[in-house]
């Protein structure tokens, strides 16, 4: 089928047709992990959210550089230009190098990544790896007459851009509300105006990160490192730039500034954002110190988990909302989920397992992978995708108790369909335990011997051989129903 893929740009405030700069690649940056501590639920909006976009433009055929950036020169997440470098204060407490954090905090974002399916990115640079660029960059802005250097330290000049291009277009936001709503803040009357940001920041003497600068001894701002490995890894102008819907203002706005400083013209395309997580209506996060770590959910090692998450559970959870949607955060939701998962995922096994082809279907099977086609090309429809798979599961579950029948033709369809959209495009692992295909089809086939042992048993009257097959499985984690079709399993 022809796709005809829409995005929406919140740029433009409305869903577009995705069309790269250069027929058949797409350049995509996304807003990477500040490493200062471990990942959170918040972390893994925007991680499986632009996961779906990178495998699904892969799957159309695109090929795809995708860019997701490591922030490690430490500098506080919200506000640049003051306040304790966090990796270094972090190398302090813990008695450690500051890379030493860094890579910490990495290895672990790292592994709750692969935990949760998401692909690695074609390119993740280091901000710290890049200061050469990051200072030649700033060259450029204030021989452009955008910058204005004081007491050692850059500063973007807010009002002077201002009067030549509209700042706060992306956020939708008007200098003069922001400086009647912003407050004069100690220690930074070296700037001309509360609204300017840092490009470098003068390194006070227990800064422990600093480099070398025509200007002083110190590091670069926090929103200069995208504008840079952006444009060093995709070029001057790139299609799509993604992140938290929290990092529009004032990350995202400054990044256009500066880009159109430096550049003469703006970076990016597209830009996206997802939405947040928030629990009791808030957003999750580290400074409002409601956050609960990845693998806290994995292990249920939480004061506010009733149980632990796996990592498809999460996965799933993300999934079932649209990525522009506020997700809220409860047991009951995150339960709520495991319980449909797992529904989708025996419904794949008893397709795999236990439906017999017949020479012709008793069903007209809708076209389901239309269906999930023309979802993920609405903006990336993941909930319609999910709707989707849980009406074939019906079909599925209705075939395998005998009121209904599917020809070979139709199982393979309905094969496909679970094959392409839950496990290649959505990204949910079929089985948890299986390291690789090999051990998965080694794993059922074990379990599929046992049934087979037991219903001999059950044919020679040898209830006890029977019992004690079900009775160990079930203890192993498996629930066993019997059908007039044979013995069904699924993983409790």
């Amino acid at each position: 089928m022809e796709h005809n893929l829409t995005i929406y740009n919140s740029l433009a405030r409305t869903k577009q047709p995705f069309k790269p700069i250069h027929p058949g690649h797409v350049g995509m940056y996304v807003c990477g992990p500040t490493v200062y501590g471990d990942a959170h639920l918040g972390h893994a909006r925007p991680a499986v959210t632009f996961d779906i976009l990178f495998r699904y433009l892969k799957h159309l055929g695109y090929k795809v550089r995708y860019v997701r950036n490591i922030t490690d020169v430490g500098h506080l997440e919200h506000d640049a230009d003051s306040g304790e470098d966090k990796v270094a204060k972090k190398a302090r407490l813990e008695q450690l190098e500051p890379m030493e954090v860094v890579q910490m905090y990495l290895n672990s974002y790292h592994r709750d990544m692969e935990a949760l399916n998401v692909l690695p990115p074609s390119i993740e640079p280091h901000a710290s790896g890049h200061i050469i660029e990051q200072i030649e960059y700033i060259k450029k802005i204030l021989d452009a007459g955008f910058a204005y250097e004081s007491c050692g330290s850059v500063y973007f000049d807010v009002r002077k851009y201002n009067a030549t291009h509209p700042y706060g277009k992306l956020s939708g936001r008007n200098i003069d509300d922001l400086l009647s709503t912003t407050r004069e803040l100690d220690g930074q009357d070296e700037k001309r105006c509360p609204l300017d940001f840092a490009l470098w920041k003068k390194a006070s003497p227990e800064h422990i990160m600093h480099w070398p600068s025509p200007w002083s001894e110190g590091f670069p701002g926090w929103h200069l490192e995208c504008s840079v490995m952006g444009t060093k890894y995709l070029g001057e102008t790139f299609d799509i730039h993604g992140g938290g819907m929290d990092l529009m203002f004032p990350h995202h706005e400054c990044e256009i500034a500066q880009s159109v400083a430096a550049q003469g013209h703006e970076a990016v395309r597209y830009w996206m954002h997802n939405n947040m997580i928030t629990i009791n209506g808030k957003k999750m996060g580290k400074s409002y110190g409601n956050f609960i770590t990845l693998e806290q959910f994995f292990y249920g090692s939480h004061p506010a988990l009733e149980q632990p998450y796996p990592p498809m559970v999460i996965r799933f959870f993300v999934l079932q909302a649209h990525y522009r949607s506020t997700v809220d955060f409860s047991n009951e939701a995150l339960q709520a989920a495991e319980k449909a998962l797992q529904k989708i995922l025996a419904a794949y096994q008893r397709l795999q397992q236990r439906i017999k082809p017949s020479e012709k279907s008793s069903v007209e099977l809708p076209d389901y992978e239309n269906r999930c086609y023309e979802a993920m090309d609405d903006d990336l429809n993941t909930p319609m995708v999910i709707a989707t798979l849980f009406e074939a599961s019906k079909v599925i579950n209705d075939a395998t108790d005998g009121s209904t029948t599917l020809s070979a033709d139709d199982i393979e369809r309905l094969r496909r369909l679970f094959d392409t959209f839950l496990f290649e495009l959505l990204g949910i692992r079929n089985n948890e335990a299986a390291e690789d295909p090999k051990t998965e089809k080694a794993f059922e086939g074990a379990v599929n011997l046992l049934l087979d042992i037991r219903s001999s048993a059950k044919a020679a009257k040898d209830w006890a051989t029977s019992d004690l097959i079900r009775d160990k499985l079930t203890e192993l984690g498996f629930e066993i129903k019997d059908t007039k079709n044979g013995a069904e399993w699924s993983i409790r």
